[in-house]
């Protein structure tokens, strides 16, 4: 039998979709991010066919090249593994001018906005959408600019702007009245690229589609919720950058928590922007402000046997920085729900492996018949590989009741062999063209979430004497980080009695 694939409802949304012949314009497009997000997500879609017919993609930033080495530079991180593929890229390539141009000046976005005119000639409505590949200390000045030189007379436009959203409240709030007069929230989009990830966007279907999981999902059965970040490198050499925000700021205030406002929010009354976005806010705000005890803050030292440095031997890094490269956070939501369950958000570099996971352990069966038998989890694994699978308990084959701790999976790359997973880049700049705000942060979300972290941000700011624990490069965290987490209840295999499955190829993703 073939599989059947249900079509989702579409989201409604405030915007209807762009129509063809509209314009992106990436400004940044000689950026890293550019090159090596934007661009290729925009071919991604290109490629499928889900962009407008006719649309035209100009690129806008302060380095001044030519055609060619501009097509170069944004063709770089594509990949082109065949001869079908290669020609679509020339296609694509042949849709995409540049214009350079300062961020500042009115010069240069008067010469873009005549390049978008002669681009548009003919057209009743111009419609434009602009994408700020840029670093967020011009954020405010190049959408001045925008709305000042390049807003069309007749038609619409939408900005996309990427995180970090503001380094605290204070500053996010000053971002938000600064772009607020000039753009509305509908023309507003603001980038968290985990929302646009295809594990994290199906958080909804699984929960709302599935009874046996709603009807587990609450603090009555679930014990508690962890959701971990982890890279396995370093700052290799852009320490200075990341010294400026630290783990908390760079991941866990946006991407984490974002995933989990999806994980706890109740059932919205429809897929309507709005709707979703309005279900997380009321996560958000029914979450008091962290504790400092809750929280555990590290920082990567030396590899065991020497090869791998320490952060501050990064050359980058300011001397004697106390910026966290690791930090384990225990929040709680005041709901009916929720109440007294921790959620823990863990995030770190220079650790053993290389993945992003939620994990939802559920509370200990009743005794009786049974004695120390694991206790269920659900696994939602964002990256790598994504999957969703369930470690259950069952007997073991023989001729006694022993027990095995097995898994009921779903491995997307077995499962859905067949189908293109695209990239988080891809979904949400195609939300973008087609007006749907579901993915994207919402002032009063964003105003929300940094009110839970700005008070423990400002304490290790400001406490001189906080200094993060040491951890081997290589290593699962700071030493403690086991008991830490013990201490709020979660049980982890230590005995090693629970092995992901080896694969074909003989590789195996290790303990669980």
């Amino acid at each position: 039998m073939s599989d059947t694939i249900i079509a989702q409802p579409k989201s409604e949304s405030g915007a209807p979709p762009l129509p063809s012949d509209s314009v992106i314009v990436v400004l940044g497009a000689s950026g890293d991010l550019a090159k090596k997000k934007t661009y290729p997500a925009l071919f991604g879609l290109f490629r499928y066919g889900l962009m407008p017919q006719g649309i035209k993609i100009v690129g806008y930033a302060r380095t001044k090249m030519d055609d060619a080495e501009y097509k170069k530079r944004i063709s770089s991180y594509i990949k082109v593994p065949d001869d079908e593929v290669k020609a679509k890229l020339e296609t694509f390539l042949g849709i995409c001018t540049y214009v350079a141009g300062a961020y500042d000046t009115d010069e240069g976005f008067q010469k873009l906005d005549s390049h978008l005119a002669e681009i548009e000639a003919g057209k009743a409505e111009s419609h434009r959408l602009f994408y700020l590949a840029l670093p967020p200390t011009v954020f405010t000045t190049v959408a001045q600019h925008l709305k000042k030189n390049c807003y069309p007379a007749n038609g619409s436009a939408r900005v996309i702007i990427e995180k970090p959203f503001g380094h605290d409240l204070d500053s996010s709030r000053e971002l938000q009245s600064a772009l607020q007069p000039i753009w509305s929230e509908d023309e507003i989009f603001r980038i968290d690229h985990y929302l646009g990830k295809e594990m994290v966007k199906n958080i909804l279907i699984l929960r709302f589609g599935n009874e046996f999981f709603n009807a587990s999902w609450n603090k009555n059965h679930i014990s508690s919720v962890q959701i971990t970040f982890k890279e396995k490198f370093g700052t290799e050499g852009r320490g200075g950058y990341f010294d400026e925000f630290g783990i908390i700021r760079d991941v866990m205030q946006n991407h984490l928590l974002q995933v989990l406002t999806m994980i706890a929010m109740e059932r919205p009354v429809s897929f309507s922007a709005e709707d979703i976005r309005d279900e997380k806010v009321r996560v958000l705000r029914a979450m008091p402000i962290i504790d400092p005890k809750n929280v555990v803050i590290g920082q990567y030292d030396k590899s065991l046997d020497g090869t791998k440095p320490s952060y501050t031997d990064d050359p980058t890094v300011p001397k004697g920085s106390r910026c966290p490269t690791f930090a384990a956070i225990v929040l709680y939501i005041k709901n009916d729900r929720w109440d007294g369950v921790p959620f823990i958000l863990k995030a770190g570099k220079a650790l053993d492996s290389a993945k992003v996971e939620v994990r939802v352990q559920y509370k200990d069966v009743t005794s009786g018949i049974f004695k120390d038998i694991p206790r269920n989890e659900l696994v939602l694994r964002i990256q790598p590989d994504e999957s969703v699978y369930i470690k259950m308990n069952t007997k073991l084959p023989g001729l006694t009741m022993k027990t095995s701790v097995t898994e009921l999976d779903l491995t997307y790359n077995r499962r859905f062999s067949d189908l293109h997973i695209p990239e988080a880049y891809e979904a949400l700049i195609l939300d973008a063209i087609n007006g749907d705000h579901s993915n994207f942060v919402r002032d009063d979300e964003l105003d929300a979430s940094w009110k839970i972290f700005t008070p423990l941000l400002q304490y290790l700011d400001e406490s001189k004497d906080i200094v993060p624990a040491k951890y081997p490069y290589g290593s699962r965290g700071p030493a403690f980080l086991d008991d830490f987490l013990a201490s709020y209840g979660y049980t982890r295999d230590l005995a090693g009695s629970y092995q992901w499955p080896t694969t074909k190829a003989g590789k195996t993703n290790g303990k669980i």
